[in-house]
C-alpha cells in the first residue's frame, strides 16, 4: 500500500504562484510513475503533469510553460511548482501513483491523495 497527501493549496491572486507537495509513504518501490490532477467545479478530473521514474515528463497543454513537476527522492515528495496562476486553474488537485511504467491513463493509476484546494481569484 501507498498514502499520498497533498499540501500547499491556498487562495492566490492571478499571476501568482504556488508549490503543492505530495509525500509519499508505504510500498515505494513499487511506484514507476507520478502524477497531478485537477478537478474544477462542474467538471471532469484532468491531468495535469505526469513524471516517470525515467525522469519522463508530460503536461497538459494548458499549463506547458507554467507548471513544473519534480521530485525529491530523499524526501519521498513529489512537487508542483505552479507559476502565472489564471482563475481556471482554480480545481481540487490530487496527487496519484501508479505501479505501470511509463505515461499512464487515469483509470492506471493504483493511488490517490484526498486532494488540496487551489483558488486563484482576486
Amino acid at each position: 500500500q501507498v498514502q499520498l497527501v497533498e499540501s500547499g493549496g491556498d487562495l492566490v491572486q492571478p499571476g501568482g504562484s504556488l508549490r503543492l507537495s505530495c509525500a509519499a509513504s508505504g510500498s515505494l518501490s513499487t511506484i514507476n510513475v507520478m502524477g497531478w490532477y485537477r478537478q474544477a467545479p462542474g467538471k471532469q478530473r484532468e491531468s495535469v503533469a505526469t513524471l516517470t521514474s525515467d525522469g519522463i515528463t508530460n503536461y497538459a497543454d494548458s499549463v506547458k510553460g507554467r507548471f513544473t513537476i519534480s521530485r525529491d527522492n530523499a524526501k519521498n515528495t513529489v512537487y508542483l511548482q505552479m507559476n502565472s496562476l489564471i482563475p481556471e486553474d482554480t480545481a481540487v488537485y490530487y496527487c496519484a501513483a501508479g505501479n505501470r511504467i511509463g505515461i499512464i491513463r487515469e483509470s492506471e493509476y493504483n493511488y490517490w491523495g484526498q486532494g488540496t484546494q487551489v483558488t486563484v481569484s482576486s
